[in-house]
């Protein structure tokens, strides 16, 4: 399945695209798609809907994150070795683990805006990990069973913020816009193997990352895993797999967004995002 929200900001309501890339309407159904909504027994009702009878939403509405009541918003870095490489860093022997702030979350198309007194704002497409099921101290084996699904996920940095400031990463991460989620939530049923997903993004219609998730250097189960050691994974986390190499970091000289810049950038069933730079305001 794939799961919407769509509508003004604070006022989506729940929605499904159905076999034909139609949205249908899910208020009836369901109040919203967030932790309740997320677990094995809540998705297979939706599964067994007769999507034919859904009301059809007209028009283009404005898609929100697929997923409301994020309660953590985990990212891990450097979790491709040839985006390690060109960032200048050593491949972790170990998962990465930062946070973002849910503060961030939006829409997948919403406009991202530049902090104030940013110079160095940056891209990095990523597959978004969405919890279903408490899970802590999980193993490998039983990790993908805790997801709810997947989606996809620009995960926006400002790197002076990032390297510059501290060395907390956290800084450079949550920065209000930074985190478009969208524009589905696609059921684990649907993505029968995470590590085999296609994933690109665009900057101003020129291609700046081409990558697969067949490089992670830590799968999505050993991801969830090693997560869930440290911190109790709860319905609606999100975790945030780390990018291929294409950033505005590593390239010589860097390139970072500017006012105007769009970004489009997708992965591979999963759904495509668009997103206009903009300057900070209040």
């Amino acid at each position: 399945m794939k799961l919407v929200r769509y509508g003004n900001p604070g006022k989506e309501k729940p929605g499904l695209i159905d076999a034909e890339g139609k949205l249908r309407d899910l208020s009836a159904v369901v109040k919203d798609i967030g932790p309740e909504q997320l677990g094995d027994a809540a998705l297979d009702k939706l599964r067994k809907l007769k999507t034919a009878n859904l009301p059809l939403v007209k028009g283009s509405p404005r898609m929100g994150s697929p997923v409301a009541g994020v309660g953590k918003f985990i990212a891990i870095g450097l979790n491709y070795a040839d985006h390690a490489a060109e960032s200048g860093l050593p491949i972790p022997k170990e998962p990465i683990v930062f946070m973002k702030a849910t503060t961030c979350i939006q829409g997948p198309n919403d406009p991202v805006m530049l902090p104030k007194g940013s110079k160095k704002t940056d891209w990095e497409v990523e597959l978004g990990v969405v919890i279903g099921t408490k899970a802590r101290y999980v193993s490998q084996k039983e990790a993908l069973s805790c997801v709810a699904g997947y989606c996809t996920i620009n995960d926006v940095s400002e790197r002076e913020y990032q390297i510059e400031r501290g060395g907390t990463w956290d800084k450079g991460k949550g920065c209000d816009t930074f985190g478009p989620l969208g524009p589905w939530l696609v059921t684990r049923d649907d993505v029968p193997n995470p590590q085999k997903l296609d994933m690109w993004l665009d900057l101003n219609g020129k291609r700046m990352q081409t990558g697969s998730t067949r490089t992670m250097i830590f799968s999505v189960a050993k991801l969830v895993s090693y997560v869930s050691q440290f911190m109790t994974l709860m319905p609606g986390d999100v975790i945030t797999t780390g990018t291929p190499p294409g950033v505005g970091l590593g390239m010589k000289p860097p390139l970072y967004l500017k006012k105007g810049d769009v970004m489009t950038l997708g992965i591979e069933g999963l759904g495509e995002q668009q997103q206009l730079v903009v300057p900070f305001t209040r």
